[in-house]
């Protein structure tokens, strides 16, 4: 069993304990239940192969294995079912060589992709991608699109933001204060910077970088998912001239704007005078 993953040594721990709970009554049952072939749990019991990611997720949905001891070691090694509801499967897209690509969530598919159920059928249907910098050849990584304006401008709609995919182990320690998240909530998928609150109250507090919008908290219980944003992708790119041609423009306002309330304050000036030369 030398040549096994540690992942592996660990699903068979797993599969070891359900034995001695009688929990399951055989190995054989155990793979049935999750519409595996029963020969090739063997080979990964005999540590000849390794488990493979399909055979985990379904592992975690039908026996509450507790994904964080299976890729840490730490934590027990099944959930609770509070923790169950509340845990979701992070379905993950491999090319034929097992590289995993970028899975780019369009704003049309974030109300599904934030939907209660996840399917793994449709995480699979989205596009993907890959990019050339080897920081996104390790871990797992998501782009969604931006919508509205409430983190303008810092990211305007139609940017794409390239995220990191953040273990639920490490939110409270790992996520910093005026950072950008992608937040994935029960219902919702938002762009946000965030001022960590979880150790204190179980909460992240939400900032927009658009003035115009308020703050508001979410809870740590609402939470399905949370993405560290990494880059951007923008559809448009001003050159220089336009920038220069901008704040020209910007500053002559505001000299028009200047000169017109000190004409404003000076007629004040004079209007008052005259009055109090009348008296």
């Amino acid at each position: 069993m030398s040549g096994t993953s540690i992942i592996t040594k660990r699903f068979i721990k797993c599969h070891n304990k359900l034995r001695e709970d009688n929990r399951v009554r055989s190995s054989r049952q155990f793979a049935l239940s999750l519409e595996y072939l029963p020969q090739s749990l063997s080979e990964i019991l005999k540590g000849r192969r390794d488990v493979t990611i399909e055979l985990l997720r379904k592992a975690v949905e039908k026996y509450k294995i507790n994904p964080v001891y299976i890729y840490t070691g730490e934590g027990p090694m099944f959930m609770t079912e509070e923790d169950h509801k509340s845990f979701r499967v992070l379905t993950i897209v491999t090319n034929a060589q097992e590289d995993e690509r970028i899975v780019h969530v369009p704003i049309p598919a974030q109300a599904g992709y934030a939907a209660e159920t996840s399917d793994p059928t449709y995480i699979q249907d989205l596009p993907t991608f890959t990019l050339p910098d080897y920081k996104y050849k390790i871990g797992t990584h998501r782009s969604f699109d931006v919508s509205g304006d409430s983190m303008e401008p810092t990211l305007f709609e139609g940017d794409k933001v390239i995220c990191s995919f953040l273990e639920p182990t490490l939110y409270e320690n790992a996520m910093k204060d005026n950072y950008v998240y992608v937040i994935v909530t029960r219902g919702d998928v938002v762009v946000k910077r965030i001022t960590n609150m979880l150790k204190e109250k179980r909460q992240l507090l939400l900032h927009s970088d658009n003035n115009f919008y308020e703050d508001y908290t979410v809870n740590l219980g609402d939470i399905r998912e949370i993405w560290y944003v990494r880059a951007k992708i923008s559809p448009f790119l001003p050159s220089p001239q336009n920038i220069q041609n901008s704040l020209h423009e910007e500053m002559r306002q505001m000299k028009t704007i200047i000169t017109k309330q000190g004409q404003a304050i000076q007629n004040l000036n004079m209007t008052v005078g005259k009055a109090l030369d009348k008296k």
